[in-house]
């Protein structure tokens, strides 16, 4: 099975830039994507509609044209959510939750600090309350994917300028510590774990030509529950550099699991 996130940087715009070409080529079973920028009635039939997808959604409430993600997925889930039931996190549209029985998936735009001190606290706020939200799962034995833009770039591999960058929000080393903390309470880093020594990057400013230069960032992960890594269930995490049609380009993950059922276990 085949996951994709990417953050599309506004659907709208993303459209006009053969986004459907793209997940064509992507060949997922499942795609999150970040960033909508949309409500719901500006959804369109060629936004929704797209061949062997059924397609959710979650819109920020408190600002129109804002934050915003999406799920397409060609399996049926035993159940979506819409949040983690904490209005001052919810109502910004970051977060969708879909139980597929074998492994429950979370699609997450984790917010950016960058505008203010205020901004940075959310953000730190938002980190905490979502994984003690997660780790319920987690530490009942459920396999648990999280994908999404998580905003900060762990490692000083994982950005082209790490010291010019040292005290900018997206590596300042309060957000990195909450990457290390979540590894160490349990979940995997999958792109790093397949590729530790591999330098490559999911986001690019549009100025100073950073795409042509490849001086990006890597702020986009597929993090899972150590369960799955333990079990043998993740073939492979990659990163598309060649997709183009936003700053960010997909990141992905192809699983080998068995069919199980909602409840089991796992040990």
């Amino acid at each position: 099975m085949k996951l994709v996130s990417w953050n599309v940087n506004g659907l709208r715009a993303v459209m006009k830039k053969d986004f459907l070409g793209s997940i064509r080529k992507l060949d997922a079973d499942i795609v999150g994507i970040q960033e909508t920028k949309l409500q719901e009635h500006q959804l369109t039939p060629e936004m929704t509609d797209l061949a062997d997808y059924t397609a959710y959604w979650s819109h920020a409430k408190t600002k129109k044209g804002y934050s915003g993600v999406g799920v397409y997925t060609r399996r049926k889930p035993k159940s979506v959510r819409y949040g983690i039931g904490q209005p001052r996190f919810d109502d910004e549209g970051r977060i969708l939750e879909l139980d597929f029985g074998s492994f429950i998936f979370f699609n997450v735009y984790f917010p950016n600090g960058q505008m203010s001190d205020e901004r940075l606290q959310y953000k730190l706020d938002f980190y905490e309350a979502f994984f003690a939200y997660v780790d319920h799962y987690k530490n009942d034995g459920r396999r648990v994917v999280v994908t999404g833009d998580y905003n900060t770039a762990h490692n000083e591999i994982d950005l082209k300028n790490p010291k010019a960058n040292a005290k900018t929000s997206g590596f300042l080393r309060i957000e990195r510590d909450w990457l290390d903390r979540i590894i160490a309470d349990g979940y995997i880093d999958t792109f790093r774990h397949f590729h530790p020594e591999a330098v490559k990057y999911s986001w690019w400013t549009y100025r100073f030509k950073a795409r042509e230069r490849n001086a990006g960032w890597r702020i986009d992960y597929f993090f899972t529950s150590r369960n799955m890594i333990e079990n043998g269930e993740i073939a492979e995490a990659f990163i598309d550099n060649d997709i183009l049609g936003s700053d960010h380009c997909p990141v992905g993950l192809q699983l080998a699991i068995p069919d199980v059922s909602a409840g089991e276990r796992l040990t």
